[in-house]
């Protein structure tokens, strides 16, 4: 064959098969969906450094900026003690408190709110469907990649539907930090008194509590 003619038999090719009703490449959203400000669910946070999982109950409150979360108790293990972590980011305050005992202490929080969404200047990733045959859940991936920038600090998956938050993975210098999941997810916020602290920390400690004894 010669070979100036191969790249029209190329091309004649490319287009049967593509008339054959082979899936078409689906080009990019324009832009990222709006994720619910406001829900309840279940997490679970990988720390890479320390390769421990934390599991937990979450509310998520984006229209005050707010977070409370509740460590879950998975067995019991001698002298390890749960928390339960109240993020206020408009005062810059947290309360840790120990499940058990409702001993208190509020600390300063010195990271600027973050919230579970896909900002705007994010760039679209991929999208998927998790799962076997008939799980038919659908997600797109966005990063805070740029085209002067290989790697990405920021990871979000995010479901298609409804935009809720699947996973998140954050990166430092070229090593994945946290890497967290969520599930069993539901819109709103059924008790907004989860965000106000315990009467126990009003004599708050200063000092953040190990988990140890």
């Amino acid at each position: 064959m010669n070979r100036f003619l191969l790249p029209t038999v190329m091309y004649c090719l490319v287009v049967v098969v593509a008339s054959l009703g082979h899936p078409k490449v689906v080009a990019p959203p324009a832009q990222p969906c709006l994720a619910p400000l406001q829900w309840e669910g279940r997490s679970v946070e990988y720390d890479h450094s320390t390769g421990r999982n934390t599991r937990a109950m979450v509310s998520y409150d984006g229209q005050n900026q707010r977070i409370r979360v509740l460590e879950e108790k998975k067995g019991h293990v001698p002298c390890k003690k749960f928390f339960e972590y109240i993020y206020l980011y408009k005062t810059a305050t947290l309360f840790q408190i120990v499940q058990s005992t409702k001993q208190c202490a509020k600390l300063p929080l010195t990271q600027a709110w973050d919230p579970y969404d896909i900002p705007d200047n994010s760039t679209y990733e991929d999208q998927y469907f998790i799962g076997g045959p008939g799980d038919m859940i659908e997600v797109q991936e966005w990063s805070d990649r740029k085209p002067a920038r290989k790697t990405e600090a920021w990871v979000g998956v995010y479901t298609v539907k409804d935009c809720y938050p699947v996973q998140e993975t954050y990166t430092r210098n070229y090593s994945v930090t946290t890497s967290t999941r969520f599930f069993d997810l539901q819109l709103g916020i059924s008790d907004p008194a989860v965000f106000t602290p315990p009467s126990t920390c009003q004599s708050a400690s200063p000092e953040r509590m190990s988990r140890g004894c």
